[in-house]
């Protein structure tokens, strides 16, 4: 299905959500970086966890206020509400008037609503695009969320430490500009038939219960929990690692041609890295996948997790550059060895009749691991320890994901 083929809706969107992306990565990987500054490490972990906590809730009822209210709508008040909060976290941030705290409460903002905004955009794209063509459309907002995570770090490397006023401007002015164009030109595609009835607190509720009966499959939970522990190692890409590289790398040479050299340290040696990250899932995302179906689950599964612990506590020993940009690889083929895999292995695991339950359970993995992986901001050790636990929890996860396939190969035999 060719892009000129979409439904207006999804090109609009798709041009859209470039132009907030590449802003709000400009940004957003240095947030960190700036609650670290403002309050210290510990401080600044603990808020992150509070951040994340409201856009676990957001998350949550998003579905529901997508059905309820309509896609258009909640897409085009998430919009503003991103817009308003950029704007805000620039008046806090301005050459006049500065404040650590109010800019901790736009950036929970900016959180909320994009967990508002995401479970109507997906649902947007399952009522305007047929089932067998819906994975390529996904793959092609996936594939430029990307490319924005390759151009935005490298600009915001530039911009944001000296000129973090006009960044919160220009991310508050696109944000504007998108809600106008989502409210002018967008349709609303929300089946009459499938608003939800009730109260949003009883379907807040409801979805609670349907979780805890989802837990009750020990094989799924497993899955579930040895997510949530490795999660809380690739969730440091923007969380731990930016604080530490602008604590522990100096001003380093990375190439030199003849009396021009390029030389980067802190803020601009992470957005490199970033980048790399973003431009790596964009080149090989098809290419690892189609690797991957040659080996089974099992060590699919086993050795993401493992990649993972090795990068993240290699990390910790060194102040390299170079050694750096060497284990973000691996850590990419960490995270490219199962992106291809965990959606249709969730299938596998879901009854018919509950597997849209199953799915939103399975986005726990990643709500739940964003909540806490700020946590280990507030550890009282030294870099190479806290790296050390991590590649724990990660040797745990891979521990489990063992222990599920063994269990899953018992009930099959």
């Amino acid at each position: 299905m060719r892009i000129r083929d979409w439904d207006r809706n999804l090109r609009i969107r798709l041009i859209g959500e470039s132009l907030v992306g590449v802003t709000f990565w400009m940004i957003f990987p240095f947030i960190a970086i700036y609650f670290s500054d403002m309050f210290g490490r510990q401080k600044a972990g603990i808020l992150l966890v509070i951040s994340q906590l409201f856009s676990v809730v957001a998350n949550l009822l998003g579905g529901y206020f997508a059905d309820r209210f309509g896609r258009k709508k909640m897409m085009v008040l998430a919009a503003c509400g991103q817009a308003a909060a950029f704007f805000l976290f620039a008046l806090f941030n301005s050459p006049l008037f500065s404040s650590p705290l109010m800019s901790f409460i736009c950036f929970a903002l900016v959180g909320v609503c994009g967990s508002l905004y995401w479970p109507a955009s997906q649902a947007m794209v399952a009522d305007v695009v047929a089932e067998k063509d819906q994975s390529r459309v996904f793959a092609v907002f996936y594939t430029m969320n990307n490319v924005m995570v390759v151009i935005g770090p490298l600009l915001g490397g530039i911009f944001y430490p000296q000129y973090r006023f006009f960044l919160f401007l220009t991310a508050g002015t696109f944000c504007t500009i998108v809600a106008i164009v989502l409210f002018i030109y967008l349709d609303e595609t929300a089946p009459i038939w499938r608003k939800p009835t009730g109260t949003w607190y009883m379907f807040f509720i409801e979805q609670l219960n349907n979780y805890r009966l989802i837990v009750k499959d020990r094989t799924f939970l497993l899955f579930i929990v040895a997510g949530i522990l490795v999660a809380q190692t690739f969730m440091q890409l923007d969380i731990l690692l930016p604080v530490y590289i602008k604590d522990v790398v100096s001003q380093q040479t990375l190439f030199s041609i003849g009396s021009w050299s390029l030389s980067l340290s802190g803020e601009k040696a992470f957005s490199v890295l970033i980048a790399e990250n973003g431009l790596l899932v964009v080149l090989f995302t098809v290419a690892v996948t189609k690797w991957m179906e040659n080996y089974k689950e099992k060590w699919v599964f086993v050795f993401s997790s493992l990649f993972y612990g090795i990068a993240i506590f290699l990390f910790g020993q060194t102040t390299s550059l170079w050694i750096m940009i060497i284990l973000i690889a691996v850590f990419t083929l960490a995270e490219l060895m199962t992106v291809g895999l965990q959606q249709t292995f969730v299938a596998k695991l879901a009854p018919e009749h509950m597997r849209g339950q199953y799915f939103a359970a399975a986005s726990l993995r990643f709500t739940l691991g964003r909540m806490i992986a700020p946590l280990v901001l507030t550890l009282p050790f030294a870099y190479h320890w806290t790296f050390f636990i991590l590649m724990l929890l990660a040797i745990c996860s891979a521990w489990l994901y063992a222990v599920m396939f063994q269990m899953m190969e018992e009930k099959q035999a």
